[in-house]
């Protein structure tokens, strides 16, 4: 892990923004009133990686949530030094707006911390649904002042009954001082009265003298038959001769299969196959697996598997090429204690453990409890 990681290019920042990445910033519910700690520390069995320890905070107060995440990594003495510092907070304005910052912070050579950059949202509500959120990413230059690298404006309104549309436009620096367009999305999702749920979204990319060329539709459909939610995406880009085609489909299937499991499948199509000169047919290139299970007693565990083909060889079957097992349960005096495993196969196909993270945490909502029902469309 490297401070390079952390600092993300404005290009990277409105790429990130144009395909639909979450932001790290969301806008947060400071109605309740409660205050936690967590604690865990990461492993790699083969000493591969780097051991590295993490403690969190959480305080709400006066209409104020701050979280607080350190991360410590273990120095050449073998003692553990402090290594990045990550700092939010979300600031109830008034009945309408929500201001959300965040500060990353990481250490110098001297082991001084030092901003790395700073986000910035605030969301307001208007009458009709509309809501409105800007987005601001700052990055310190040579003297350590903070300089915009990227804005970003989102307007969301619901247009008709069912009917909601997002525009969102990404401005980043235009190399002469100012500021220009560089993406612009457009999102249309419908509600149908059966629960099924339709969306398209579109993403244009400047092109440099004034104008716009599309780069990219995504197209899904999910819909609820009983205990099962399915989700169907695609994603359609231009070909050589500028039409649309698809490059990416993705299908999604999520089931509630016995008495406190539920099973998520996905399975991705792709045009683009590793190894293999690609001829612009849809190829089977990952299936991902994620079973949870809530015993009686409060526990949860989470297996989730991982299968690829092997590169250049698609004649083959998928192979498992990941697999993390998540295990949340309840622990003493009001704690959970949590575990995070993840394996890879070696050079014979066995499962291996690379990684692991335990921790203990005394947030109420570790365990989450789903309280709706599985015939009721999410």
């Amino acid at each position: 892990m490297t401070f390079g990681r952390l600092v993300k290019s404005s290009a990277l920042i409105s790429l990130a923004a144009a395909v639909g990445i979450p932001q790290i910033c969301p806008a947060q519910d400071s109605s309740g009133k409660q205050s936690w700690t967590a604690s865990s520390q990461q492993e790699s069995p083969g000493g591969v990686v780097n051991p590295t320890r993490r403690n969190e905070t959480h305080t709400e107060a006066d209409g104020r949530v701050v979280d607080r995440t350190s991360v410590e990594t273990l120095g050449p003495d073998g003692r553990y030094v402090p290594y990045s510092d990550t700092v939010k907070e979300s600031h109830r304005i008034n009945d309408t707006t929500v201001r959300n910052i965040e500060r990353t912070f990481g250490r110098d050579s001297d082991g001084h911390r030092t901003l790395i950059q700073e986000r910035q949202e605030e969301s307001r509500s208007l009458p009709g649904g509309e809501q409105k959120v800007t987005r601001t990413v700052s990055n310190p230059d040579a003297n350590g002042r903070l300089q915009v690298v990227q804005r970003e404006l989102e307007d969301s309104k619901q247009v008709s009954p069912g009917v909601r549309v997002t525009n969102t436009t990404v401005i980043t620096p235009d190399g002469n001082g100012g500021f220009s367009a560089a993406v612009q999305t457009e999102q249309r999702e419908t509600k149908s009265s059966d629960g099924r749920v339709e969306s398209k979204k579109s993403t244009l990319l400047s092109d440099g003298t004034g104008g716009w060329k599309l780069s990219e539709v995504r197209e899904s459909m999910t819909k609820q038959d009983g205990q099962v939610r399915s989700k169907d995406e695609r994603v359609l880009r231009p070909d050589s001769t500028g039409n649309l085609a698809v490059v990416e489909h993705t299908v999604n299937r999520q089931a509630q299969t016995a008495a406190g499991e539920r099973r998520d499948a996905t399975e991705t199509f792709s045009t683009n196959v590793p190894g293999v000169a690609g001829d612009g047919s849809l190829q089977l290139v990952q299936r991902e697996t994620t079973i949870q299970r809530t015993t009686s007693e409060g526990a949860q565990s989470t297996v989730q598997q991982i299968e690829q083909p092997r590169p250049g060889d698609l004649s083959d079957d998928l192979h498992v090429t990941q697999e993390a097992i998540d295990i949340v349960r309840p622990g003493r005096s009001g704690t959970t204690d949590q575990s995070h495993i993840i394996l890879t196969p070696d050079s014979d196909g066995r499962l291996g453990q690379v990684w692991i993270d335990t921790g203990k945490t005394d947030n109420p909502s570790a365990i989450k409890v789903d309280t709706s029902t599985s015939t009721k469309p999410q």
